[in-house]
């Protein structure tokens, strides 16, 4: 369990600063009127802002290196 957790430290990281954004955006900006989507409501707020943080934190080095893997062994594969 801990080593789960470690692993995915930096997108647990970014997840928890983006629910406390979320939060920070809906009390300071926030809608008072009630009638905006994300704002009128905290719990919104604060999904997207998770969602915002994961999204930010997701690391996609390993499917670049794989699709440059992919692409020498294909240009190889070619040339003989």
């Amino acid at each position: 369990m801990r080593t789960t957790l470690l692993r995915f430290k930096w997108i647990l990281l970014a997840v928890t600063i983006g629910i406390s954004g979320g939060w920070a955006y809906w009390y300071f900006i926030g809608c008072s009127s009630g009638s905006c989507a994300i704002t009128s409501n905290p719990y919104n707020s604060m999904g997207y802002g998770a969602l915002l943080g994961l999204i930010l934190s997701w690391d996609s080095t390993k499917k670049k290196k794989k699709n440059e893997l992919s692409d020498t062994t294909s240009r190889s594969g070619t040339e003989n």
